[in-house]
């Protein structure tokens, strides 16, 4: 089937759902937009939500694909059946409208930010399916709530949530292709005001190449204690570790490229909610270990040295939402963050430290780290019954590169109880990260931030307790991105790239009959300069069956037009998958299941040189209790 024939096939879905007149009765509530509970409608941010049914229907151990299939305009690269690595060769580079890689696009864990202290981008492999109570996108800059690293977007993870007194358990194995083995479990308790959710994870596979093994194990827990009617105390840790060993391309496959990643995240928090005012405060630390042997080419010498890091963020962010009048929600806040860490190559024979970071002189130091404070307003007024305004402005000062306005202005307008038409100006930055400023040689001490200006123009109909439908409209300009060029015969980074993106995204879902629903969206990205892990067009149709004990979901993703190498080189590619699960309850706590990934067996690779295994199968059983 083409994708003009898929698309055709999509609008008529779409055209059936807002055929149905109906008027809503429940609102879609999201919290990344806002920093607290809000309802969509009034939100200017274009904001996907993917639920826990939806993150769990396929049995995915990582969130990633199944929020890549649900997200118009989001991408994210693959190399393996399994685990995503991180340095050379690795994928699970998330981009939304062409815009993102390494750290243009933040990921949040229940707000908090999650990536590398000294890389600056985030850690895919960490974010595992059995802490997501669901998960938030926000298609465009988020810089206004999140400053640097949100230019792009925000991906937040919600984790899970108890709302009852009671206890629940649930407990996934599965196996499959390639010696493939994933556990999990995940225990929620509650009794009276206190609630606790704990979790642990393993999952490992041979690889469908030679040399692409993937090991990962871990764990989180939260606490929660409502001191008072008003008060509430949170507490959580979460810690993950993986070996990992990349292959290489397939022209020149690499012997021993492996790694041992330690990455985790803790913070305690203090929740106030009066009715008229609501608020958090939130001490937080992320930290991480890299061990990585960068491996060798037939025929070369192996390495002497191991690259070595340990890399933190530590932050405060206070924020506090009050309804000044009628209509009105005003929400202020501070954020704080300090990060960095330490780098060196290690010999392999002696344990002799060789450090890789410098201080703004050039001379070589154990450690290096910056620091970033800011304060934001956003000021949203209802005026009418049918207008919303929002406006807002952050003040971000970096210790090293100084302060940057971030402006935010959108309306929502109200057509009717069912339809919104909602326009948007937004501003994203990315500061630079300390790998630009101060490791290797390309280093440069005098970069600016990456900044860009985002217009979008959205419209959504909701029918009444059957589905939706969503198209929008953006156009986004960046400018002093930076790349690596040559002065002087030496590789220095420098503030000289631009681009220009503007798109169509539509989404849909609809629920036919009790036991039939549909959901699709279609995303076209226009860019003037190719980006690499960007397609031009992304497709994802998708069907759910549930009628008595089975149940069945399938999905058809096209993608169409992906740069995986651009320049003199330039390369495209064009592929099709279908998956497919189907489960079946053999007792009240157990479900039986199986599923196939790339069932069409297409030949296709998202990262040049990785080709991607062809058809797999994996089966297992979910037991909740």
């Amino acid at each position: 089937m083409t994708n003009k024939n898929l698309l055709l096939t999509v609008v008529a879905l779409w055209a059936a759902t807002v055929g149905v007149s109906a008027q809503e009765t429940l609102q879609e509530v999201v919290v990344t937009g806002t920093r607290d509970v809000a309802d969509v409608r009034f939100l200017p941010l274009t904001v996907t939500t993917i639920s826990n049914e939806k993150l769990n229907e396929n049995y995915r151990t990582s969130v990633l694909p199944t929020v890549m299939e649900q997200t118009p305009g989001l991408f994210t690269t693959s190399k393996g059946i399994l685990g995503y690595g991180v340095s050379t060769g690795a994928a699970g580079s998330m981009k939304i409208r062409g815009v993102g890689s390494g750290a243009d696009l933040l990921v949040l864990i229940d707000g908090q930010p999650q990536y590398a202290g000294l890389m600056g981008h985030p850690i895919p492999d960490a974010y595992q399916t059995m802490m997501a109570e669901r998960v938030e996108v926000v298609r465009g800059p988020s810089s206004l709530l999140y400053g640097s690293n949100a230019m792009a977007g925000v991906v937040n993870i919600v984790t899970r949530q108890m709302n009852t007194d009671g206890v629940k358990t649930d407990v996934q194995l599965q196996g499959g292709s390639y010696g493939t083995f994933c556990a999990d479990a995940t225990n929620r308790l509650r009794l009276g005001k206190f609630t606790s959710i704990v979790g642990a994870q393993y999952q490992r596979t041979d690889g469908h190449r030679t040399n692409s093994e993937f090991e990962q194990f871990g764990g989180f827990l939260k606490l929660s204690y409502e001191l008072t009617e008003n008060w509430q105390a949170n507490g959580d840790i979460n810690v993950t570790h993986f070996n990992s060993s990349n292959p290489g391309p397939v022209s020149a496959p690499l012997i021993d490229n492996d790694m041992k990643i330690t990455r985790g995240l803790a913070s305690v928090s203090l929740v106030n909610a009066y009715g008229w005012t609501s608020g958090a405060l939130r001490a937080y630390l992320d930290w991480g270990h890299h061990n990585i042997d960068d491996g060798y080419t037939a025929g070369a010498a192996p390495k002497t040295a191991l690259y070595k890091h340990n890399d933190y963020i530590g932050g405060l962010n206070w924020h506090q939402i009050f309804g000044l009048f009628e209509g009105n929600v005003t929400t202020i806040g501070v954020d704080w963050q300090h990060f960095g860490g330490s780098a060196w190559n290690a010999d392999k024979t002696t344990g002799a430290k060789t450090y890789l970071t410098k201080d703004k002189d050039g001379n070589i130091v154990e450690k290096q780290h910056a620091d970033e404070v800011a304060g934001y307003l956003d000021f949203r007024q209802r005026i009418t019954s049918w207008l919303t305004a929002d406006a807002g402005l952050r003040i971000d000062h970096h210790s090293v590169i100084g302060t940057e306005l971030v402006p935010q202005v959108g309306l929502s307008f109200h057509l009717a109880p069912s339809s919104d038409l909602k326009a948007l100006v937004s501003k994203g930055f990315r500061n630079p990260i300390i790998r630009e400023m101060y490791m290797f040689p390309p280093a440069t001490t005098d970069l600016k931030p990456e900044r860009m200006m985002n217009y979008e123009l959205s419209f959504t109909q909701r029918v009444k307790g059957r589905g939706h439908f969503g198209v929008n409209i953006f156009y986004a300009k960046g400018d002093n991105l930076i790349n690596t060029v040559r002065i002087d015969g030496k590789p220095r980074n420098v503030n000289t790239g631009d681009f220009e993106n503007w798109g169509l995204e539509l989404s849909g879902d609809f629920i036919f009959t009790p036991h039939w629903s549909l959901n699709a969206n279609y995303s076209y990205l226009r860019m003037d300069t190719p980006i690499e892990g960007a397609p031009e067009g992304k497709l994802y149709f998708g069907a759910n069956y549930h009628k008595g004990k089975w149940t069945a979901a399938a999905g058809l993703q096209n993608i169409s037009g992906l740069y995986i190498a651009t320049g003199d080189a330039e390369e495209k590619e064009n592929y099709t998958l279908l998956n497919a699960t189907v489960s079946y309850q053999v007792a009240p706590i157990a479900t039986l299941f199986v599923k196939g990934d790339n069932i069409l067996a297409e030949q296709y690779q998202t990262y040049a040189g990785f080709s991607m295994p062809k058809a797999t199968f994996m089966g297992g059983v979910k037991l909740s209790f």
